[in-house]
């Protein structure tokens, strides 16, 4: 999870990566405070990899709800104040709360589900607004896509499970 939104970030934050040495703010919210999860770590390992170093171009802002779901708000509006150049939001919850706190900071949802039916992009092919980034469930409209590739490749299937 955290390589593909470090991926993700390589577009927005490499297109002006060849001036000067700009520093990049980058806001990341999880639910909770675990010290083992090794989400950060692998986060910032991935930002590495593309050139993006704490202390030289890179300052990470990483925040947490401390398992307090209604603290979203609070903490994206700190992120906000912050002027950060990116939000990645580790799910559904935060990334709405982004959402409603701002249309110019791009938001990263690193994994988030069902963004259509929820209403955080307007479609997975054309998202729209600033939201844009990864999910681990994308509902009906790419399974049923997913089982006309199937039928594809092995059209005398008759069950699938």
């Amino acid at each position: 999870m955290a390589a593909i939104a470090g991926a993700l970030l390589a577009g927005p934050l490499a297109a002006e990566a060849q001036s000067a040495e700009r520093v990049y703010r980058v806001g990341f919210i999880f639910f909770s405070a675990d010290p083992t999860s090794p989400v950060v770590p692998a986060f910032r390992q991935a930002l590495r990899d593309l050139g993006y170093v704490e202390g030289r171009n890179l300052v990470l802002e990483p925040r947490h709800l401390g398992g307090k779901p209604e603290r979203a708000s609070e903490v994206v509006a700190e992120l906000v104040g912050l002027r950060v150049d990116v939000i990645v939001s580790g799910n559904n919850l935060t990334t709405r709360a982004a959402k409603e706190a701002t249309t110019s900071i791009p938001i990263v949802m690193a994994n988030n589900g069902l963004p259509v039916e929820t209403g955080l992009v307007a479609s997975l092919a054309h998202p729209g607004g600033n939201v844009t980034g990864v999910v681990g469930d994308t509902g009906p409209e790419v399974e049923g896509k997913r089982l006309g590739l199937l039928k594809e490749i092995a059209p005398r299937i008759a069950r699938v499970a």
